[in-house]
């Protein structure tokens, strides 16, 4: 229980501490790859990032809702090696609707003002990765896991 609550806050203050992230779709061309900016809900039970409609990640979500995230504070830097780390968040991804929109137009800006004109844009849609599980990756080869069904699971 001590490591899965070490393992839950360090997934917790990496990915708030980051910008960027890759995202994993796959489609009729395979696997995809994309860099976006998200935010996070306070729950860390979803991820948030805005898309115009038209891109190749959207079609494949809209195929296959099934993604990964990669989120890392890595530097490109010989240390890397023994201090980063780097959390995969996975789940399904759908888009976001009104009434919930708004509010998670306001979650994302929060972390992104920069963003604003592109957020507000008619072609673009907001979407949410809902976190199945997290894969946190230290010092480049420690491996630990934590399932957000099983967190639901002893709440309850």
């Amino acid at each position: 229980m001590i490591r899965e609550e070490l393992t839950r806050n360090a997934v917790h203050q990496l990915i708030r501490g980051q910008q960027l992230g890759v995202l994993s779709t796959a489609g009729e061309k395979g696997p995809y790859a994309s860099l976006v900016a998200f935010s996070i809900s306070d729950d860390d039970r979803r991820l948030f990032f805005v898309t115009p409609r038209t891109t190749r990640k959207f079609a494949n979500i809209t195929a296959d809702a099934r993604v990964a995230l990669l989120v890392n504070n890595s530097i490109n830097r010989p240390e890397d090696f023994h201090q980063a780390a780097a959390v995969t968040a996975v789940g399904r991804a759908l888009t976001i609707v009104p009434p919930e929109l708004e509010s998670v137009r306001d979650h994302y800006l929060a972390k992104h003002p920069y963003l604003k004109e592109f957020a507000y844009s008619p072609s673009c849609a907001f979407v949410a990765i809902r976190v199945e599980r997290y894969i946190l990756v230290e010092r480049f080869q420690n491996v630990t896991e934590y399932r957000i069904e099983d967190e639901l699971d002893s709440t309850h």
